[in-house]
């Protein structure tokens, strides 16, 4: 992972990725991750999201993990609380009640550090690495998560038109990515308003991933 893009990109305000509003589509799907007793939910590569805050009104723990200090400080802000700071092996740890936020390198996490999780929400973590770093991504989110249940948010378009972040992933390679671990149900697709970024044609599809073992 290119950790000074991703610094450049919070340091510089270049985030178009965060929906200041959160996702209409966690919204309309949260029941995937809501549903369980107790859920615990694990948010990869949160960054600020305001659907942090939606889970936690849900009633969820959840646990995020980003790469920049600069997106947490500003997600506790944003909900007006004053975390705790703790210093794990490899990773920076903040804590309040009811959510965890590591910071630091994703793939550096031990499903140890985190501990059980119920399900995951992934709204804009794939879609951000490029195709060489995928395969890895969705490893560690199964080993991290013990194959819970995943919501996963995806954007395709074409490629060729505009370079990502976000990428475009397909159908074809949630499937190869996931299939050998997970039933996979594309719950919605819809185009996206007004273009991506503006620019090119493309298209929001909402799975879910369950476990093959269950």
């Amino acid at each position: 992972m290119d950790h000074a893009f991703w610094h450049s990109k919070w340091q510089n305000n270049h985030i178009a990725f965060h929906e200041p509003q959160g996702s209409p589509l966690l919204v309309a799907h949260h029941p995937v991750l809501t549903a369980p007793p107790s859920p615990r939910v694990l948010v990869p590569l949160c960054g600020k999201t305001r659907d942090i805050g939606y889970l936690l009104s849900k009633g969820c723990e959840v646990v995020g993990v980003e790469l920049s200090e600069l997106a947490i400080n500003q997600l506790f802000d944003e909900l007006g609380e004053s975390p705790e700071i703790t210093q794990t092996q490899t990773h920076k740890r903040y804590s309040i009640p009811g959510l965890t936020v590591f910071e630091g390198d994703f793939f550096a996490l031990q499903r140890d550090d985190i501990g059980a999780v119920t399900g995951v929400y992934d709204r804009a973590a794939l879609i951000a690495l490029p195709a060489s770093m995928r395969g890895q991504y969705a490893q560690q989110v199964n080993k991290l998560s013990g194959g819970a249940e995943q919501l996963l948010i995806c954007v395709d378009y074409k490629q060729a038109d505009m370079p990502g972040p976000p990428f475009a992933v397909s159908t074809d390679e949630v499937t190869a990515l996931y299939a050998p671990h997970y039933s996979i149900t594309l719950l919605a697709s819809e185009d996206v308003a007004g273009k991506l970024k503006g620019k090119v044609p493309a298209c929001n599809q909402v799975y879910r991933l369950s476990s093959q073992t269950e």
